[in-house]
């Protein structure tokens, strides 16, 4: 049994889901249909991601009702801008096959490109209002980022989604969501990316999965690094979204609701923090075609 996060706006979203960021086309329905088999139902994806349309076969593939599964998705920034925004939106559900999202957020806050950022959050708001997606949010946003998007805008972001393990636990970042009432969302929740090589890691740092701390607490529960991570995460009240493409991991990954971590091995994982980012620093200026989105 999943347990749920109630958003600002009083919708409840299960706190661990699915990610599927960098699975391949070929890997992805089938990640998603374990998924779902297992007993998740939050599944996070993008359009950046180009695999929307194997997550909506995934889903129609695990013969889990979609009135019961909690679909997230994101615009990228080339679809910023009001009416691009709505059309981001038409291009999404009709490759998950839906007709509605639960949650919709921005991938990027763009701040060199800010105006933009601000008239695809509006767009959001629209989609809000006309109850075509139940929550909205955003992601790698930054307290600052978040003041400005404020000052210019009404509803607060239910959620935003950072880059956040026991190497880099974003404190500031996650404290200015909680004084917004906003949920911090864990990408990257067991540290993959510190050493998953990429645009931003090299694969020679050190990474959580096998950080000795974090082994000792899990033997005293009989649990695996990566299962003490995420229940560190739920225990903070944030949600995580894993990404596995294997049935045995991604079952691992959900089997975290029978145990609990004490308020002194919380403190041992959050001393970890290195203050490290080891994704994409949101502020970095990222060329105007990166990542165009396919319309079919």
């Amino acid at each position: 049994m999943t347990d749920f996060i109630t958003l600002n706006n009083d919708v409840r979203m299960p706190a661990l889901g699915l990610g599927v960021f960098q699975s391949s086309a070929e890997d992805t329905a089938a990640a998603v249909e374990s998924a779902l088999r297992t007993g998740y139902r939050h599944i996070d994806t993008a359009a950046a991601y180009l695999n929307e349309r194997q997550v909506g076969e995934g889903i129609r593939a695990s013969g889990v009702d979609r009135d019961e599964i909690f679909i997230e998705t994101k615009v990228w920034i080339s679809q910023y801008g009001y009416d691009q925004t709505l059309h981001a939106f038409d291009v999404s559900t009709r490759k998950l096959g839906v007709d509605t999202l639960d949650l919709l957020i921005l991938h990027q806050p763009a701040p060199w490109q800010f105006d933009s950022t601000l008239a695809a959050y509006r767009a959001l708001e629209t989609l809000l209002d006309d109850g075509r997606v139940r929550a909205i949010g955003v992601s790698n946003f930054t307290g600052a980022h978040l003041e400005r998007l404020m000052a210019e805008r009404t509803v607060v972001p239910a959620v935003n989604q950072i880059e956040l393990h026991p190497y880099f636990a974003q404190k500031e970042n996650e404290a200015a969501n909680t004084a917004l009432g906003i949920v911090t969302q864990a990408w990257s929740p067991i540290g993959g990316i510190t050493f998953y090589p990429g645009n931003w890691n090299d694969g020679t740092g050190k990474n959580p999965l096998n950080d000795p701390m974090i082994a000792a607490i899990g033997a005293e529960h009989g649990k695996s690094n990566a299962q003490v991570m995420l229940r560190w995460h739920v225990q903070h009240g944030r949600s995580a979204i894993p990404k596995s493409v294997r049935p045995e991991r991604i079952a691992e990954n959900f089997d975290i609701f029978d145990f609990e971590l004490s308020t002194d091995q919380l403190a041992q994982i959050d001393a970890l923090d290195l203050g490290v980012r080891s994704g994409p620093d949101p502020d970095a200026v990222r060329p105007p075609g990166q990542f165009s989105i396919p319309e079919n």
